[in-house]
């Protein structure tokens, strides 16, 4: 580990010592199953298979751990695979779980249509609400799930007033920084118990992985994770850790660019004509604008805004662009664009976290921006 500190410092080099076999300054890919042991019981660093640990996973594994300022960092398959572990290790039937009426649509299908099946109740509150979410807890409320930045309408809890409301009842505050990254902000600092990340979007950065990942700094909640990790076995492989730890390496430069460009673009939706209403938390107008300044380092490169046309008229946008790729995802170098209603959050209609149906969402990449502008607007008419 280094001695360093800082966080562009730590995205290359905790986890990721030079090879002692070879000095090789990236840590090799450990594709295999078994380990051949030194005797019965005699692990070699701790390995006998790569479903209770890989050394490519432990290296992202530790990695994640410091860029997110916790004790524990666990990798798994995919986002929801790690929100998955973390429910079942935190809750059993009859508990009940506060989460967002902003979320994302794959979390609220875990939620209605899987966990509810095991015995696990849940109800919707405004996260950005403190009061609200106070209403919302019950005598059995373990577990208050926020999104800061929210996915798709870029909604802003107050991390640590959360945390105060969940640890005053008895509740564990969950954090998805999967919007933010832990380069623009540290829910563990602010109180939270746990983060969650999906690894595919800004940590990986480049659209080629799908991964997750929970870092906590409660030693023995990290014991209890790692244990239902290895129970349920949804762990991430080693090419895929790999890629992961390849992209944090540029996470910063990176989440520098998404944000400026992204700056550029909200100023050019605010001043269009076609464009009804923008939700990004970098506009002064933005009603969580000051808690995210207080909270995040920079406001991030997701953009939602809504049509003045009405929903097919937001269809049509999603259509007409050219250098957005129509796509569902996000946090690549690539900018996409996509209509959450239609696809990422289709899960939602009929519930109170359906989203309005003339609402387009902006992945912002790194591209230059004025070819980004000059895109957009076209594709507004």
């Amino acid at each position: 580990m280094t001695d360093f500190d800082s966080f562009e410092t730590l995205a290359i080099h905790a986890g990721q010592e030079a090879d002692p076999l070879t000095g090789a300054v990236v840590p090799p890919i450990y594709q295999v199953s078994t380990y051949k042991q030194d005797g019965v019981g005699g692990l070699r660093g701790g390995y006998e298979y790569s479903r209770s640990a890989n050394p490519t996973r432990t290296a992202l594994e530790e990695n994640l751990a410091a860029l997110e300022g916790g004790r524990r960092g666990l990798a798994f398959a995919s986002g929801l695979a790690a929100e998955d572990c973390l429910l079942r290790t935190l809750l059993v039937p009859g508990d009940h779980v506060v989460i967002p009426n902003d979320a994302y649509g794959g979390t609220f299908r875990l939620f209605a249509k899987v966990v509810e099946r095991w015995g696990v109740e849940w109800s919707v509150a405004d996260t950005s609400d403190p009061a609200a979410v106070r209403a919302a807890l019950r005598p059995r409320t373990k577990v208050i799930w926020v999104e800061t930045p929210s996915n798709p309408l870029l909604g802003i809890s107050d991390i640590a007033v959360l945390a105060e409301v969940a640890h005053s009842a008895g509740a564990r505050l969950v954090v998805d920084n999967t919007f933010a990254s832990p380069y623009l902000q540290q829910p563990l600092a602010l109180g939270a118990d746990v983060v969650v990340h999906s690894t595919t979007k800004y940590m990986g950065g480049h659209s080629d992985v799908v991964g997750g990942a929970l870092v906590t700094s409660d030693a023995e909640l990290g014991e209890e994770l790692a244990y239902h990790q290895n129970a349920m076995g949804a762990v991430a492989g080693p090419f895929d850790s790999w890629l992961v730890l390849r992209g944090i390496k540029t996470l910063a430069v990176r989440m520098d660019r998404h944000g400026a460009n992204a700056a550029r673009v909200a100023e050019l939706l605010t001043s269009h004509p076609k464009v009804a209403q923008v939700y990004y938390p970098g506009l002064p107008e933005h009603a969580g604008h000051e808690i995210a300044a207080k909270q995040m380092r920079g406001f991030g490169g997701m953009i939602s805004f809504r049509v003045a046309g009405g929903e097919e008229a937001a269809v049509e946008v999603c259509n007409r662009a050219k250098l957005f790729t129509l796509g569902e995802s996000l946090g690549g170098v690539e900018s996409l664009i996509e209509h959450p209603g239609r696809m990422t959050h289709a899960s939602t209609a009929g519930s109170a976290l359906e989203v309005p149906a003339d609402l387009v969402r902006l992945s912002v990449g790194i591209e230059s921006a004025d070819d980004l502008i000059a895109d957009l607007t076209q594709a507004l008419g």
